[in-house]
């Protein structure tokens, strides 16, 4: 004899409707996100192109263009490499201390970027406690570019890590040690089986990690020196535009900015999920 059929209960939801949901999501967007980027293009447009040409091609913010964006890519890529490496030893191994190496790696998040800057200022400055020994073999930091790459990679690092240790704590040992069974390599078993399966997160703490260091300012102003030409930051030239109530100069260098940050977020992003594609992952 059949059961009669039973009418499925509609799922309990604990936030509002989708609708609902949806409406709440925008406007905050919008609020938060939308409205502000609107403003910065709007007051740009406010320039005829000559004069926002002349803003955003001038040798100085040419220069602090190759320094933001170039600094921010090394610094970017040193902590894809590192802080790997840091992940996968709070992941893999158990040692005294673990727990306040862990912690060590969210102190960039919680320690104001002025009082990074000056710290890493006195470290790595002529008579500090790292760069008086750096300055015997010619190496000079604090006040250069080689400064305004350590202070990026500093601020940088916690994204790598924390997108990175996730993945590796949920990656499924069993793979590895089926391909050590059938006879792989150490760094067989790491190139073919763990190292596809954190690409994703790598691509996505490198895009983290590049997106924070081009807009930062506190921890770079200190060390950077400001040298015209040389150790200039775009951030700074924002705020002296700002400074000088060159409202329209400013918003202009920082839509340059925004359009060649979204690019290469764009083409990270894109990256990335060809590689989950390819690894065969959603």
């Amino acid at each position: 004899m059949s059961s009669p059929v039973q009418s499925k209960a509609p799922p309990y939801r604990v936030m509002p409707g989708f609708g609902l949901s949806l409406g709440f999501t925008i406007f905050y967007l919008a609020l938060i996100v939308l409205i502000p980027l609107s403003a910065v293009f709007l007051k740009t447009f406010t320039m005829t192109w000559e004069a926002f040409w002349g803003a955003v091609t001038s040798d100085r913010v040419m220069a602090s263009y190759r320094l933001s964006f170039g600094a921010s890519l090394i610094a970017a890529s040193i902590n894809v490499v590192f802080g790997g490496i840091v992940a996968w030893v709070l992941v893999r191994y158990n040692f005294p201390g673990k727990r306040i190496v862990d912690a060590l790696v969210d102190l960039p998040f919680a320690l104001p970027t002025a009082v990074a800057g000056i710290t890493l200022t006195a470290l790595y400055s002529s008579n500090g406690w790292i760069g008086r020994y750096l300055e015997v073999i010619g190496l000079k930091v604090a006040f250069t570019p080689l400064g305004v790459v350590i202070a990026l990679t500093f601020i940088g690092l916690p994204f790598v890590v924390r997108t990175v240790q996730p993945v590796l704590e949920d990656a499924e040992r069993e793979l590895e040690e089926a391909a050590a069974s059938l006879g792989a390599s150490s760094w067989q078993t790491f190139s073919k089986v763990v190292f596809p399966s954190v690409m994703p997160a790598l691509l996505t703490g490198f895009a983290l990690a590049f997106a924070r260091a081009t807009g930062e300012y506190g921890s770079v102003i200190f060390i950077a020196g400001n040298m015209p030409m040389v150790s200039e930051i775009t951030p700074l030239f924002i705020i002296t535009k700002l400074e000088q109530y060159d409202y329209a100069g400013a918003t202009a260098i920082a839509v340059v900015m925004l359009l060649v940050s979204f690019a290469l977020l764009l083409t990270i992003n894109l990256l990335q999920a060809w590689t989950r594609k390819r690894t065969g992952k959603k």
